[in-house]
C-alpha cells in the first residue's frame, strides 16, 4: 500500500491561536486508522485542518501525492475526500433520499445509479428512503450522514466521532458499515472516543494528547499496550484520585 495521505509537522487551529502543534500522521490507501485521546487533545482539530476547514500555520499536507496544505474543504472534495462531522451532518427536513441527492449534487449523470448503490449499503435506510431525517434514530441519521459523504466516490474518507451518544447495538452497526466501507477500497480516518472498539478494526492508529501525536501502533498493537489500555480503554478507573489534566500529562510519557 501506498501513502494516500501524509500529514507533515502541521500545526493550527483557531484565529491566532494553535491547537495542534507539529503533528505528523499518514493513511494508506485501502486502511482504518484511528486518532484515540482524551477530550481536548486536538483530534478532530487535526481532521479539520486536514480537510481544509482551518487553517495550517505550519507543516504540510499532501494527498494523492499532490500539495493540498492551503486547498479549501470543496477543493478537497474534488481531490477525492469527504468529512463526516460529529453532528448537523444531515438535512432534516429532507427524506433520506434527498439527503443522498444533496451529497451527490457534483456528480454528472448517474447520480440516482449512485443514490441506488448507497442504499444498498444500508438496509435500514433502503426500506424507508422517502422518511425525513428528522424522523430517524441518532444512528440511522449517523447512517446516512456516511452514506451522503459516499455519494462522490471518495478515496479517503473522515469521519468525527461516528458512534457518538449511540446505543451499543448501533456503534456495532456503524463499525460494521465502517469495515464494508474499507473493503470496498474507500480508506478510513476516524476520531473516536470508543476507542477499543475503534482499534479492533483499526489497520493503525495513533494517540493524541494536547494537541501533539504521543504514539503510533497498529490497531493490535495498541490494544495488547498496558499504557493505552489503563490510560483510554478503560482497564481502570481512569482518574480515579488524580486531579484534573493528570491523565494528559501520564499520557504524555508514552513511548
Amino acid at each position: 500500500m501506498s501513502d494516500l495521505l501524509e500529514v507533515q509537522g502541521v500545526s493550527a487551529g483557531y484565529g491566532e491561536v494553535d491547537i495542534i502543534h507539529d503533528v505528523s500522521m499518514r493513511v494508506m490507501a485501502g486502511e482504518v486508522v484511528a486518532i484515540i485521546g482524551p477530550n481536548g487533545a486536538g483530534k478532530s482539530t487535526l481532521l479539520k485542518a486536514t480537510f481544509g476547514m482551518l487553517r495550517v500555520s505550519a507543516g504540510a499536507i499532501r494527498f494523492r501525492d499532490a500539495d493540498v496544505t492551503r486547498l479549501s474543504a470543496p477543493k478537497m472534495v474534488a481531490a477525492g475526500a469527504s468529512f463526516v462531522p460529529q453532528t448537523e451532518n444531515v438535512f432534516p427536513s429532507l427524506t433520506i433520499r434527498e439527503n443522498l441527492e444533496m451529497g451527490g449534487y457534483r456528480r454528472k449523470g448517474d447520480r440516482v445509479e449512485r443514490v441506488e448503490e448507497v442504499l444498498a449499503m444500508f438496509p435500514d435506510l433502503a426500506e424507508r428512503p422517502g422518511e425525513r431525517a428528522s424522523r430517524l434514530s441518532g444512528g440511522q441519521r449517523q447512517a446516512l450522514a456516511i452514506g451522503r459523504a459516499l455519494m462522490l466516490d471518495p478515496v479517503l474518507l473522515l469521519l468525527d466521532e461516528p458512534t457518538a451518544s449511540l446505543s451499543p447495538i448501533m456503534r456495532e452497526e456503524i463499525f460494521d458499515r465502517i469495515r464494508s466501507i474499507r473493503a470496498s477500497g474507500v480508506a478510513v480516518l476516524m476520531v473516536e472516543q470508543n476507542a477499543t472498539e475503534a482499534l479492533r478494526i483499526a489497520s493503525r492508529a495513533y494517540v493524541m494528547v494536547a494537541g501533539r501525536n504521543v504514539l503510533e501502533q497498529s490497531g493490535a498493537e495498541m490494544l495488547a499496550n498496558p499504557d493505552v489500555g489503563r490510560l483510554f480503554l478503560g482497564r481502570e478507573e481512569l482518574g480515579a484520585g488524580q486531579p484534573d489534566g493528570a491523565d494528559e500529562q501520564e499520557a504524555s510519557t508514552l513511548p
